[in-house]
């Protein structure tokens, strides 16, 4: 028994460390920013308890629902496109015939590897009235739209740059391809099914997973949005691209409405968690195919 209790202690005394970080570095300011959500405090005064104020002020404030309006649309309309694109070029990257792949891989990786704040500045370059973009749409005989001051395109832009960045994706996607039998293929083909039948038949089911787990990323990511639109369009036009994160950050650190901010957090918890479980179900997650 003796030996036991030396164990526990020393086993304790080894993870102090982590648990010590963890209660104040962790625990304690998610514990904090539930009650401040609470509170009207602005940081350089002491927090006064109001109730569910904020919450209650948050769906009265027209800010507040664009910020959450432009993040749901990029919830439906950019999660779904990215990563529909990034299963597809990893399907054609991960096909045998296709010459040089490695260098097509390397290509599409690429991206992820720019500074955001670079990417950003390239993004401004490309989307302006003039830039890259609407010259390449002009060769066509197609007039592009001031991408990045029009509250129409300026979010079918951030969709783009979405897209743009689908490197880390694709290559999730090239594990769980890879990881595949090959002679599911060999039988499909012998039933008589073309790359299409292949692709929906077998391919997308035994992807569910990775597809699930990308989409999951991808909405999280979406929900901390925050350097992109900052630097490209500082939330404009007439909050076009003012998403979730930066309303909360510009709550927080620019009007001090600290207690305000921790009702956002909260309430994007609770609407992350919920979206998340309902990709739960939908994906029916670790239910047997038999």
């Amino acid at each position: 028994m003796d030996y036991r209790k030396k164990d526990i202690r020393n086993a304790l005394l080894f993870i102090s460390p982590w648990i010590i970080g963890f209660l104040v570095f962790t625990l304690y300011p998610i514990l904090s920013s539930l009650y401040y959500s609470f509170c009207e405090y602005k940081v350089i005064k002491a927090p006064v308890f109001i109730g569910f104020k904020n919450y209650i002020d948050l769906f009265k404030d027209k800010s507040y629902l664009a910020a959450l309006g432009n993040t749901v649309y990029m919830l439906i309309f950019g999660v779904p496109v990215t990563t529909m694109v990034a299963v597809a070029v990893s399907i054609l990257l991960n096909n045998k015939h296709l010459h040089h792949a490695g260098i097509f891989r390397v290509v599409f990786f690429i991206p992820t590897l720019v500074p955001t704040i670079v990417a950003c500045f390239l993004w401004i370059w490309m989307f302006q009235s003039g830039g890259i973009v609407n010259t390449v749409l002009g060769y066509f005989g197609i007039s592009g739209p001031a991408w990045l001051s029009n509250s129409t395109w300026a979010k079918p832009a951030f969709i783009f740059y979405m897209i743009w960045t689908i490197g880390n994706a694709v290559i999730i996607y090239l594990a769980g391809l890879q990881d595949i039998d090959p002679s599911l293929y060999e039988a499909a083909e012998i039933d008589g099914a073309g790359f299409i039948s292949q692709t929906i038949s077998v391919t997308i089911p035994l992807l569910r997973s990775t597809i699930l787990y990308n989409t999951v990323t991808l909405i999280i990511g979406v929900f901390q949005w925050f350097a992109e639109p900052l630097i490209i369009t500082e939330g404009g036009p007439g909050n076009a691209t003012l998403f979730y994160s930066l309303y909360l950050y510009q709550n927080a650190f620019r009007f001090f409405k600290m207690g305000y901010a921790c009702a956002m957090g909260w309430i994007l918890l609770l609407i992350s968690l919920a979206i998340i479980l309902v990709l739960f179900k939908v994906f029916k997650f670790g239910e047997s195919d038999n």
